[in-house]
């Protein structure tokens, strides 16, 4: 029979201590945003549904869409949708070849589409409220 080998590996569980570059944030972020997209076309097409479904439905929607919160749960919404745009166009002119492929233009292309969906997400604001 063969021997069990132990192997002596470091293990940091204290996720305070870790420093995640830059394009490894924009990587699990870019996945959130997909998520939060997935879960809020459900919402988003139940509103809809409702507002087309009469004039008593379009009056429920706009007096849902008049709270703060649904307002600020529609800008999120917005925001993430603005990041997941941004970063599959980011992540495509990688596929194709326009960019390259290293660590430097990641880190540059990961703020740039910081800096882009900041922009988005304030005009997004200003269109909901």
């Amino acid at each position: 029979m063969g021997k069990t080998v132990k192997k002596q590996r470091p293990v940091n569980l204290d996720l305070q201590t870790i420093q995640f570059p830059v394009t490894a944030i924009a990587s699990i972020l870019h996945r959130a945003s997909g998520v939060i997209t997935f879960v809020a076309v459900g919402i988003l097409l139940w509103i809809l549904g409702l507002s087309l479904s009469s004039a008593e439905g379009f009056a429920q929607a706009a007096a849902i869409m008049d709270s703060f919160f649904v307002k600020f749960i529609l800008w999120g919404i917005l925001t993430a949708l603005a990041y997941h745009v941004i970063g599959g166009i980011r992540h495509m002119l990688m596929d194709f070849g326009y960019l390259d492929e290293t660590f430097a233009m990641g880190k540059l292309t990961a703020n740039v589409t910081f800096v882009i969906t900041i922009v988005l997400s304030i005009l997004a604001g200003v269109l909901v409220w």
